[in-house]
Order: structure tokens, then sequence, then C-alpha cells
């Protein structure tokens, strides 16, 4: 039997539900789960009867949190900025700093060896017991543990608004008065919620050896050192890995010959473009300010993205300048990561309004409209979010918790914009799912060979749009693990799952409308690749949640199934091998060389970024020493913009190559010029900086501790500040390359004009 007797187009769909229905039940099962087991949020913590601090206080601190920029400076748990500390792992390390050198009567770095370890072995059973109680609510602590937090706290509150501290604020990039001024009552909240952050991390489950944060980080001033579920899960993570890429290439290889047969139309290769005879639609000329949005906030990201690492070797000034008085790396921050989703997410919506009119073979009534109407929703939305998180960050909403998380900063990476600016994206999303089915739906209705393809091209639409409601699924003071849990299904199976099975099955379409691929074999490969890819992707969400006060069968799962979700990669080299060959067989698809050319380094980079840099840290062992430091970001330049940045500029070039017919409009050399300066600037970026700085971090993690991989005397040494100006000439070369793109656009638009046979009312 063949691949196409065991993968028929019916028992496809059965088992694409099949699959779809346990991942996500599982998912939602475990996610139950984590509802139940997620760290208690007491509602006091106790010293001999004196209340130290209250639940309110870590809800007021949680509020403070996202006027400091939230996950944009330094992290929790992990997750957020890198300059500043991981606030977790400084709290939790200070904490039990003073309670050893209050025990060794002076500074417990000065003590001897043997004393040293006396008082770490006397320290750690009694931190890591867990003192509350369920049913009143109540964490009990040592009068001796809440005079150390005491004094932690006055650390914190000298660090926002002690002229002596400036230094120490320069090398964590906090402005000298953060938000309009921290007053010492909102720093005790604020370090209330660190307090509990950190107390999750070292406070032992009930009846178990292990912490809410499976014992991240690594600390051994209290114990705190991987599981053996860590190792083992790790381990069966690569056995696996080796396992699925064997099994993968031995099925690959014995079907290949078939299926380079099967590639090939019935008909042969045509020889002329079927699309130049297609009529370009009011409602696809519109999606060309689609385009400008895209070239206008990748512009913004990028130069963000050089002021952001140049806040590692000057915190308060750039070059010179006191920028952080007007724009702090929290906000710079926050609009670079926040930019990068939005401007790929704009140029794959732009590439589905330009195929449904294709697809559907004309405009539906009033499509031009929905299509005008859905870019001022993106624009009004893009610049509101922006507009508020400046005012947040700039102290606008410090009296107004309720206002700041409606309209200026939700602290969360990713999805720090406003919850109204959050609703009005997705009310954006439900719009474009509506003309996506105006333009699809009848399509499927009328049947036809393409069908199938074109059902998973409706469904992974429905998904886009519907998926990045997850992020409206927790509010203000919902508790931290369950708003990481909802957070991941859009930053992970939004971004990196539904959007790759929606841009598969638009390139698989394409290509069997220009009749360079047959369309039942576009659909067996578009089908399966999907379920390979979500087969691994729905519940490898959960390598993000190992360390986020999560039960270890989150960390069983996510180790599992992010390891299987690097399998298909290995394949990677065939498929790129394939759209090239395409070229070669039909010469005039020499007019999409350049569109091409994206598609086959996203092929490159979704090897190299995603799956050697991804697993480089994703199973247990390695996030667990490596989460939150420079690996993480030279996994996601890498991925994110290698991926899916490279394809949306691809998708994006590819229907500009279809409404450009006048030579002014087009130049292969100048976009020659963009593929490999975007390319190379990356390419430097990653390996020549962001990923030295995160082996060498890597190195500090491992030997003293995630403390001192992000304190501010490994962050600011010599080797860590060269390797942060090494990175000067890669932003360079990248930058050129968005700028030759502008000029790209700008020359289409100069020279544009619609030759008649192209024109539709």
């Amino acid at each position: 039997m063949n691949y196409r007797q065991i993968f028929t187009i019916p028992r496809l769909w059965l088992m694409f539900a099949a699959l779809m229905a346990v991942m996500f039940s599982a998912l939602l099962l475990v996610g139950g789960r984590v509802y139940q087991l997620a760290p208690p949020m007491p509602v006091a913590v106790v010293a001999d009867g004196e209340e130290v601090f209250s639940e309110q206080d870590m809800h007021r601190g949680r509020d403070a949190w996202r006027r400091l920029g939230g996950m944009q400076l330094g992290s929790v748990w992990g997750h957020g900025g890198y300059l500043a500390p991981d606030w977790t792992a400084d709290f939790l390390h200070r904490e039990a700093l003073e309670m050893l050198s209050a025990r060794a009567g002076g500074d417990f770095n000065r003590q001897d060896k043997k004393r040293q370890a006396v008082l770490v072995a006397e320290l750690g059973p009694e931190i890591r017991e867990n003192t509350y109680d369920p049913e009143t609510g109540i964490i009990h602590i040592s009068r001796e543990r809440a005079d150390a937090i005491e004094r932690v706290i006055e650390h914190y509150r000298q660090l926002l608004s002690s002229d002596e501290f400036e230094a120490l604020r320069e090398q964590y990039a906090i402005p000298n008065n953060p938000s309009g001024g921290f007053s010492p009552e909102e720093t005790r909240a604020l370090a209330a919620f660190w307090w509990w952050s950190a107390w999750s991390a070292v406070t032992e489950r009930p009846d178990d050896n292990v912490t809410y944060t499976n014992n991240w980080p690594h600390e051994p001033l209290v114990g705190n050192k991987p599981t053996p579920l860590t190792f083992l899960w790790t381990f069966i993570s690569v056995v696996l890995l080796i396992a699925g890429v064997g099994l993968l290439c031995w099925f690959f290889n014995r079907e290949r010959d078939t299926w380079r047969v099967d590639l090939e139309p019935e008909e042969g290769y045509p020889r002329e473009n079927p699309l130049d005879s297609a009529t370009i639609t009011p409602s696809m000329r519109a999606v060309r300010k689609y385009f400008w949005l895209v070239v206008a906030l990748l512009g913004t990201q990028i130069l963000l993205g050089a002021t952001t690492a140049h806040y590692a070797v000057e915190g308060h000034d750039f070059y010179g300048f006191p920028l952080s008085d007007y724009l702090p790396y929290a906000l710079t921050r926050t609009w670079h990561t926040q930019l990068a989703v939005l401007w790929i997410a704009v140029a794959w919506l732009a590439a589905g309004l330009y195929a449904a009119p294709l697809i559907a073979g004309g405009d539906p009534p009033g499509q031009r409209l929905g299509v005008n109407l859905l870019f001022i929703a993106l624009v009004v939305a893009a610049v509101g979010s922006l507009g508020g998180e400046l005012a947040a960050i700039h102290g606008a909403f410090r009296d107004s918790p309720e206002m700041n998380f409606w309209f200026g900063h939700q602290g969360y990476e990713y999805l720090d914009l406003g919850r109204f600016w959050q609703i009005l994206i997705f009310a954006g999303l439900l719009i474009w799912l509506g003309l996506m089915w105006r333009g699809i739906g009848p399509a499927i209705r009328r049947g036809g060979e393409d069908r199938p393809l074109l059902m998973l091209l409706m469904i992974s639409s429905a998904a886009v749009g519907l998926l990045y409601g997850a992020g409206l699924l927790y509010g203000r003071e919902t508790h931290l693990t369950i708003a990481e849990y909802w957070r991941w299904w859009v930053v992970h199976l939004w971004v990196e799952g539904v959007f790759e099975v929606f841009a598969a099955a638009w390139i698989a379409w394409v290509f069997v409308r220009m009749r360079l691929l047959r369309a039942r074999t576009a659909a067996i490969y578009v089908m399966f690749a999907s379920m390979i890819f979500l087969g691994g992707g729905v519940l490898g969400t959960f390598h993000h949640l190992y360390f986020s006060g999560t039960p270890e069968s989150v960390l069983a799962l996510g180790a599992v199934f992010s390891a299987l979700e690097v399998v298909p990669l290995a394949l990677i080299a065939f498929e790129a091998h394939d759209h090239w060959s395409v070229e070669r067989d039909a010469p005039w698809t020499r007019k999409y060389h350049l569109p091409l050319m994206f598609f086959l380094a996203v092929a490159f980079w979704n090897l190299v970024g995603a799956g050697v840099l991804g697993f480089l840290i994703n199973p247990p062992l390695a996030l667990y020493y490596l989460q939150g430091l420079q690996t993480t970001p030279a996994h996601g330049h890498a991925a994110l913009f290698g991926v899916y940045g490279l394809l949306g500029i691809g998708l994006m070039l590819f229907c500009q190559r279809g409404l450009a017919d006048a030579a002014a409009d087009w130049s292969d050399n100048l976009l020659r010029w963009v593929f490999w300066l975007f390319n190379g600037g990356l390419a430097l970026m990653v390996f020549a900086s962001i990923l030295p700085q995160g082996i060498l971090q890597g190195y500090e993690s491992f030997d003293r501790g995630y403390w001192h991989a992000r304190s501010p005397e490994f962050m600011h040494s010599e080797w860590m500040e060269t390797l942060v100006w090494i990175r000067v000439p890669g932003d360079i070369v990248f930058s050129a390359g968005a700028l030759l793109l502008a000029i790209f656009f700008v020359r289409a638009e100069l020279g544009r004009r619609y030759p008649a046979r192209a024109v539709a009312s």
C-alpha cells in the first residue's frame, strides 16, 4: 500500500477531526488541573499574629507591576524581559541571603565554606515547608523570615526612589522616576506580589517534595534543583525526537518516488501563468494599503528593537541622550514585541483578503468596503494600544488600575495592550473571518477538486479569528498561573499553530490554481502536515508552562509533545527542493522568483530557528536553567521573524506580484538585496551576539544559580556588554533590508497602473 491508499481524503478528515478532538480535550482537561493545583493566593501572610501582607496588597502589587511595565521590565517565573532581574529569583535569593546572614551574625558571604554549608542545610527544609492553612487561607511565617522580608522590601523601596540607587536603576534600565513615582505603600504592595511568586517557587506542594514551580529557579541557598521527573522527561523527549524523525524519514523515503510523480499535474505544467488572466478586483487593490501598514509597523519595530538592545549598555541614555525620560526600556520593549505580532498578522490577513476574490471569481457585494473598514479598525487598534501603553508607563493611570487594565498596559508579554484594544482587534479578526467566508464559502458549496483545500483554508481562517479570543478569558485579578495558561493559547497556538496551517493551505491553493500542483496531492500534503504539526503543537503549548505554578503532568506533556513539534522539520530540505524545482519545470514562474525565495528562507529558519534553537531550550532540563536568558530571544528572533515574518513578507510580495504589471511596479534586483540583507542581518544578530550571550548566561545559571545569570554584575560584565555591541552590525544590515523593502513599495506605488484586462468594477 502506498500513501494514497493509506491516506485517502475521507480517512484524513476523520483522522484530523479525531486528533484535534483528542489534543484539545487533553489541553482543556490538563488546564482544569492547572486551575485546581495553582499556587494558593492567601488571604493574608502572618508572623506571630501580625499581618505582613494581605491578599489586597498582592493584587495592588500586580497593578503596580503593570504600571512599571509588567513582563517587559524583568520577569516573573522566568517570563518577560531579560535586562532587569527575574523578580521571583531576585526576591528569593535576597530573602534567603538575609535570613542566612542574620543566622551567621554577619555577612553570609564572608563565612567559611563549612559554616555556609551548615547554615544552608538548616535553612532549606525550613523555608521549603508549606505553612499555608487551606481552612483560613493564611500563610504563617516566622518572625525571623518576616524581618528578612522587611529588609528586602527596603531594598526595593530604595531601588525605585533613592538617589543612591541611580546606578543600579540604570543597570536595570529602570527610569529615575518610574511611572510617575512609587510611594512606600505602593512599593510594599509591589514587593508583596513578587514575594508571593518567590514563595510559590520555594514552597513544596502539600504531601510532596517539589515546589509549586517544580523547583524553579535554580537556587542553591534553598535547595532548589531539578526534580527527578525533569531529568526523566528530558531524556524521554530526546528519544522520542530521534524515533519520530527516524520513522517519518523512513515513511517519506518509502513514498518519495510516488510522491514526486504525484506532485506534477496530470496535464503537465502550463506554458503560461494561469493567474495572468485573473481579474484584479477593487477589494484586491484595496489590500495594497495593508502592505504599507506592514512596512510602517516593521520599520518602527526594528528601530525600537535596536533601541531596546542599546539599553543593555546605557540603561538611561541613547548615546548620551536621556531617552529613558521619554521612551524607557519597558515601553520600547513593549512596543517592539507587540508590533512584531501586529505586522506579521496584518501581512497574513492581507494575503487572505487578496485570495478570497480569486477563490470566489470576483468581489461579493460590499467586499471592498469591508476591507477598508477592517483596515481602519486595525490602524485604530494599533495606534490606540501603543498610545495607551505610553500613557500607562508614564503614570497616567496611576490612580485607576482598572483604566490601566482596559486602556493602558496589561503587563503580559505579547498581550500587553489594554483590554479595550484587545477586544477591538478581536472584532477586526471576526470581520476578517466574515470577509474570508464570503469568498471561500460559495466556492466550497460549488464543490470541485480543490474543495478539501478550501475547507482547510476556511477552518484555519476560523481558528485564526477565534483563537485570539482566548486572551479574553482572564481578567485583571485572575490568578497568574491561569492568566499564563490562556496567554499561551494566543502566543503559541494562535501565532505558532493555526497561522502556519493557514499559510500552508493558502500557498498550496495558489500552487493548485497556478496548475503547478495536483489538488488532491496538495490536500493530502496540507492535511498530513497539519496533523503532524498540530499533533505536537497543541500540547506542546505546555512547554511554556513548566514552571508557572503548574503540576508535573504539564512538564511531562510539554516535554513529549514539544519534541514531536520538531519532527516534521527534519523534512524541510525536501519540501524546499520540491518548491525550488517548480521554477525549473515551469520557467514562467521566474516571475515569482523572489517571493519563492522568501518561502525557501522560511524553510531554512524553520529548521534552524524553530527546530535547532527551539529544541535547545524546550526540554525541561534545558529550560530549567535557560528560561528567560538570552537563549530565549535567540530562538524567538530566528523563529518569529525567520519563519513567520519572512513568510508574511513572502505572502505580501506574492500578492504584490499579482497586482504589479508595469515594470516600475517591480524590481527583482532591489528585492534580491532585501532578501539577503534580511537573512544576513538576522544570522549576524542571532549567532554573533544573542546566542553567545545566552550560552554565557547558561553557564552561570548552571554554576551559581539562576539569579546570578540575571544579576547586574554579570549582565554588565565586559564580555556581555561587548557581545551587545557586536550586535550593531547585524542590526544595521537588517535595517538596510527593511529600508530597501520600503523603497520597493514606494516605487511600486509611484509606478502603479492597472492594465485594462485586470480592471473589474
